[in-house]
C-alpha cells in the first residue's frame, strides 16, 4: 500500500471518499459535487480540510522519525 492511501485510510470518511476521488480517480470538483449531490464549495471546504489534515499527519509523521 502507498504512504499515500495509508494517510488517507486514517482521515474521516467524507475526507477520505473526496480526496480519493480528487488525486486517485482524477476527479473534477463539479464532476464530485455531482455524483455526491453536494455543492461544489462544500467539496472544496472538505477538500481543505483533508489536506490540511494530511498535511498535519506527514508533519507528525516526520517528528517521530527524528
Amino acid at each position: 500500500m502507498s504512504p499515500f492511501v495509508e494517510l488517507l485510510d486514517r482521515l474521516p470518511e467524507e475526507e477520505r471518499t473526496i480526496l480519493s476521488l480528487v488525486y486517485l480517480q482524477s476527479r473534477s470538483v463539479p464532476e464530485i459535487a455531482g455524483l455526491l449531490s453536494v455543492p461544489e464549495r462544500a467539496v472544496h471546504a472538505v477538500l481543505e480540510r483533508g489536506r490540511s489534515r494530511i498535511a498535519s499527519l506527514i508533519s507528525q509523521a516526520g517528528e517521530s522519525t527524528r
